[in-house]
């Protein structure tokens, strides 16, 4: 299974619906045009359907664009909709998180404590 990992990098995803019948090229223009992000650098980009059911996500491997995608039988993404941004900026884990099935608006840690002496 081929899913992001730690050493991914950045993960910029783009919140509104693209027409899946994009491939690479088409992908990439999102990315440079709309995104105005590099897509030749060392980043992902992550794509979702209006109807949240398949997700592609693009990247540079050095010698080529590679294409990554996935396609939920029964169930739907949890596309972030409520954020104000088009373009959000992950981590590895998140983007696992979102392909599992969960709300990224929901999860977080817990909150830190301050600490000021043991005694």
């Amino acid at each position: 299974m081929l899913r992001p990992q730690s050493d991914s990098g950045t993960i910029y995803l783009y919140r509104k619906p693209v027409d899946m019948r994009k491939a690479i090229n088409g992908l990439v223009t999102i990315v440079e045009a709309e995104m105005k992000l590099d897509p030749f650098s060392a980043q992902l980009f992550v794509f979702c359907n209006r109807q949240r059911t398949l997700v592609k996500m693009v990247y540079w491997e050095g010698n080529g664009f590679a294409l990554w995608m996935k396609r939920m039988e029964k169930s739907r993404f949890q596309w972030p909709h409520q954020l104000h941004l088009d373009v959000i900026d992950l981590n590895a884990q998140q983007v696992n998180w979102l392909f599992d099935g969960y709300d990224l608006t929901l999860m977080q840690g817990h909150a830190s404590l301050p600490h000021h002496t043991v005694l």
